[in-house]
């Protein structure tokens, strides 16, 4: 009997525990939840615990404005040659508004007066047209932005907006190189050999840069132009959050650029002797004689030679009238951007509560 006393006595005292235990948990989980309920973060600002890296693809749209485009009017161009490009970025999201972004580009401009310049548009389409110049550039372009979020993010990319509008502005380096067919034939009616072909026009040197002009001609002192080229890239755009870590982008922005060469067109047109009988390169300077019968006729001896050539008034001889381009502007590409992001790394730190 004393045994089974002693064994009902400390089952009553395990039970007492028990229930106190019980009471005491049961206030520490009630407290906990109420801290947790009532937490909202830390108010100390975008921290370094904040910031993000993120690789990115696009898609993009290439456009060019310059000497070859429809009409000279404020960023005209042709979209039936607009021409896709591929791209790859590296971003840093080092602010609640900015992010810097590296990217690599690749991608096509093309141009063709035969089919952009409007033939019976008198005040320039005409002009154009008969001009007959075409060309195409793949460009190699390496750029630098900053882009600035009209929507800010203070807390971790879990918690970044939904989506925001924002504009860039950056500086970008660019290898380019305008080629174009070969024609058929040359201005003598000869047969070229490598006709069809896609050629280097800067080898050629259509409008005097490896010749040695007068100084009294137009384009004395023209200079070979340099295939590593600079551009200010800008733009607006919006991005939107697709998960926690995906974002998609639209973009459309321009390249300022520095040179008036994208297309090979810029100055005047030269004396055809100056290519001193190459055949090739009188053709891809002056392509007027492609399009049929010279209607307007100017026959010239070549200069050092006793050869006369007939071309249209205006084209394909030296003369401050006879313009090829125009040396006022630089060309200008535009860029329309479709990029997925991918967000690198785990940023987000749990809370801890006490």
């Amino acid at each position: 009997m004393r045994k089974l006393f002693y064994l009902l006595l400390a089952f009553a005292i395990l039970l007492t525990a028990n229930d106190s235990f019980a009471q005491m948990n049961r206030k520490s989980i009630k407290k906990n939840n109420k801290r947790i309920s009532s937490y909202r973060g830390k108010k100390s600002g975008f921290s370094a615990k904040n910031r993000y890296n993120a690789i990115g693809i696009s898609l993009n749209a290439m456009n060019y404005y310059g000497d070859l485009s429809p009409h000279p009017g404020e960023f005209s161009t042709d979209l039936a040659y607009t021409r896709p490009a591929f791209g790859i970025s590296l971003s840093h999201r080092f602010g609640p508004r900015y992010t810097l972004t590296g990217a690599f580009m690749y991608g096509t401009l093309k141009g063709a007066d035969a089919k952009s310049a409007d033939a019976s548009d008198m005040e320039n389409g005409v002009y154009r047209h008969q001009r007959n110049l075409s060309f195409k550039n793949n460009i190699k372009e390496f750029s630098v932005v900053a882009s600035f979020d009209l929507f800010e993010n203070m807390s971790t990319y879990i918690s970044r907006v939904k989506w925001t509008p924002y504009v860039y502005l950056g500086a970008a380096a660019f290898f380019h190189n305008p080629k174009a067919q070969m024609p058929a034939t040359a201005l003598d009616g000869t047969a070229l050999p490598n006709a069809g072909e896609w050629v280097s026009l800067r080898d050629y040197g259509t409008e005097g840069q490896h010749a040695t002009l007068e100084p009294t001609d137009s384009n004395y002192g023209i200079k070979e132009y340099k295939l590593l080229q600079f551009a200010i890239p800008g733009g607006i755009g919006a991005r939107f959050r697709v998960n926690e870590v995906i974002d998609m982008a639209v973009e459309f922005g321009f390249r300022y650029t520095f040179t008036d060469y994208l297309d090979d067109v810029s100055k005047n047109y030269v004396d055809l002797g100056v290519f001193k009988g190459d055949k090739a390169a009188e053709a891809l300077s002056y392509r007027t004689n492609e399009l049929g019968p010279v209607n307007d006729e100017h026959t010239y001896q070549l200069r050092g030679s006793s050869t006369t050539y007939t071309v249209e008034r205006g084209y394909g001889s030296e003369s401050p009238h006879s313009k090829r381009g125009g040396s006022n502007s630089n060309d200008v590409y535009m860029v329309t951007t479709v990029k997925a992001t991918y967000i690198l790394g785990k940023t987000f730190h749990r809370a801890k509560f006490r």
